[in-house]
Formats: C-alpha cells, sequence, structure tokens
C-alpha cells in the first residue's frame, strides 16, 4: 500500500539544544536531591524551559523567585543565569548550605565586569532590561557602576563620566549580529573603549545561530523548541528571519503547532534553544511522521565538546 501522506523534508539544526551550562545547572539540582533529599529550594527557574522545570519539580525541587521564600533549613540552588551578589552574602549571613549553577560563561563576564571596575572604568553593559543574566552581572557592582545598553540609539546617546575610562561586557545569549552593531557604534564614538578578552556571548549562543543561519535560507518555515522567557531561543527566531526563512515561530513542544497554520510548505527547518531537551524535538519529529512522509536531513556547522565540571558540593 503506498504511502498517501504529503511528503516534507525536516532540516535538522546541529549543534542544536542543551548546551554545557544548562546540562551542568540541571545535574546540580539531580545531584542536590540526591543528596540532600527533597525538597531543594532553586531560586528563580534553573533554566528557561517549564518541561524541564516540571520535571525536577517532579523529583522534588521547589522553585522560588527570592531567597527569602526558602527555609533556613533547606538547601538552595542559584540559577544558570547568575544571581547578584548580595543573594549569596545573604544565604551565608543565615548559614543556608547554597549551590551556586551559576553558567561559568556567565561568571567569566562577572570577573571581567569586577576586574574593569577595579582598574576605574565605567562599564556598559550591552543586554536586556530585566532578564535575570543582566540582573545578576549589574548586581556584581556598587549601584551606577554598570550603564545598560540594549539598542544601537543607546550606544549613541551614552554620555559616559570618562570617554577614555570605559569598558563593555554583554549578555551570554544576544544575537551576535545585534551586539555586532552595537559594538560598532561604541567603538565609533569611544575608540578606547575596552573589550572582553574574549567574546562574551558564548559559544552555545554563537553556535546555535550559526546553524539557523545555514538552515533558515533552505527552510519555508522554522520552528525553534524554546520558551518565551528564553533569550537565546527568541534570538534563533530572529536570526531564521533575517537569513531568509520564509515563516518562524517559537514553540515549546509539538503541542503548540498549527497544523492548519502550515500550508503548503515542503521544507521545514528544526532547532532548539540551548534550555530545551533533545526529547522535544524528537517530540516534533514524531508529530510531522504522524502526518507527513517525512524525510530528515542536518545542517550541522560544528561539533560541541565543552564540558563544565560541578561544584564540590554535589559533585
Amino acid at each position: 500500500m503506498s504511502d498517501e501522506r504529503p511528503e516534507i523534508t525536516l532540516i535538522l539544526a546541529a549543534p542544536r539544544g542543551f548546551c554545557a551550562g544548562v546540562d551542568r545547572a540541571i545535574q546540580i539540582v539531580e545531584r542536590a536531591l540526591e543528596k540532600f533529599g527533597a525538597p531543594v529550594y532553586v531560586r528563580h527557574e534553573i533554566v528557561h524551559n517549564r518541561h524541564v522545570v516540571e520535571r525536577l519539580e517532579a523529583l522534588g525541587a521547589v522553585f522560588v523567585e527570592e531567597l527569602d521564600q526558602c527555609p533556613d533549613d533547606r538547601p538552595v540552588v542559584f540559577s544558570a543565569h547568575g544571581v547578584p551578589k548580595s543573594v549569596p552574602a545573604e544565604a551565608q549571613r543565615r548559614e543556608m548550605i547554597f549551590v551556586d549553577a551559576t553558567c561559568p560563561l556567565v561568571s567569566k563576564v562577572h570577573v571581567e565586569a569586577e576586574r574593569h571596575h577595579k582598574n576605574g572604568h565605567e562599564i556598559v553593559l550591552i543586554g536586556h532590561a530585566g532578564h535575570p543574566e543582566v540582573v545578576g552581572t549589574m548586581g556584581q557592582l556598587p549601584d551606577g557602576a554598570i550603564t545598560l545598553i540594549e539598542t544601537v540609539e543607546d550606544a549613541e546617546r551614552f554620555e559616559p563620566k570618562d570617554p577614555s575610562r570605559i569598558a563593555f561586557a554583554t549578555q551570554t545569549t544576544l544575537s551576535v549580529d545585534d551586539t555586532s552593531e552595537i559594538v560598532a557604534a561604541l567603538q565609533a564614538r569611544f575608540p578606547a573603549i575596552a573589550a572582553p578578552h574574549k567574546e562574551d556571548i558564548c559559544y552555545a549562543t554563537t553556535n546555535r545561530q550559526a546553524a539557523v543561519k545555514a538552515m533558515a535560507p533552505q527552510s519555508d518555515m522554522v520552528f525553534v523548541i524554546g520558551a518565551p522567557n528564553s533569550s537565546n531561543s527568541v534570538r534563533l527566531v530572529e536570526v531564521a528571519l533575517k537569513a531568509g526563512a520564509k515563516r518562524a515561530q517559537l514553540v515549546s513542544s509539538a503541542e503548540q503547532v498549527d497544523w492548519d497554520a502550515l500550508g503548503d510548505v515542503s521544507r521545514v527547518g528544526i532547532t532548539a534553544g540551548a534550555s530545551a531537551p533533545e526529547d522535544l524535538v524528537q517530540g516534533l519529529i514524531d508529530a510531522f511522521d504522524a502526518r507527513f512522509a517525512t524525510r530528515v536531513e542536518e545542517v550541522r556547522v560544528t561539533d560541541e565538546d565543552v564540558i563544565f565540571k560541578l561544584p564540590k558540593v554535589v559533585a
């Protein structure tokens, strides 16, 4: 019997999904639950993905927004996005057991910001207001030491105290191209501005955007699996559209796909943000398999082998 389902090609971007920092943060919560038993409190979503959060909740993790929602006698984990210095200081004051799951690449930005501040530089942070990573980075230094820049227009309006003594840092999950434009605007105005020793936008963000750029021009439609509060996932949708995808949409899972709205697409690109597990990608592939005669291709731009060590308290 012939397969009468319409044919469709699925183009998988690689790398996609979990990065080393996300994988480490999730392992930290799992290990803390094994070592200390439930409940283990987690300040803020450990990573921005409800599927991950709900799985950890089922194991005994309790997610809260602030430290004052945690009892003194239970362990607390700080999310991968990083926290202001005041948070671990308060945990120490309360003699709490706490584990910092901040991504090491975010911690690198914190160390750089402190170094520039110590050297007398005024710091510009390129990022998105209110994002927990930005809140955490700005909270490493006294109020007023860091100015947040979100757009090229912000960069053009910025007036430093001393143009010869400024430095910039960036959120790790930004659009590589958009950030380059902001940096160029700053460097054009302030040629002496100090840059990071190494790119602040992390390897995983860069690689996932590069894979989408390679895949998008071949795609009638691109699905990015991720959460609406996940910066790197939202950026992937923007990158796909700029790179030539006819359409691009952020979905949390296959359940969010409007199959009737697909139309007569023949080539669909699929990727996932750095906090989205691979089983959600497989779930979307399976959903296509149930409706179409599918053929799967992969567009791979690089291989990743980064692994971060766990903190001693849970290792």
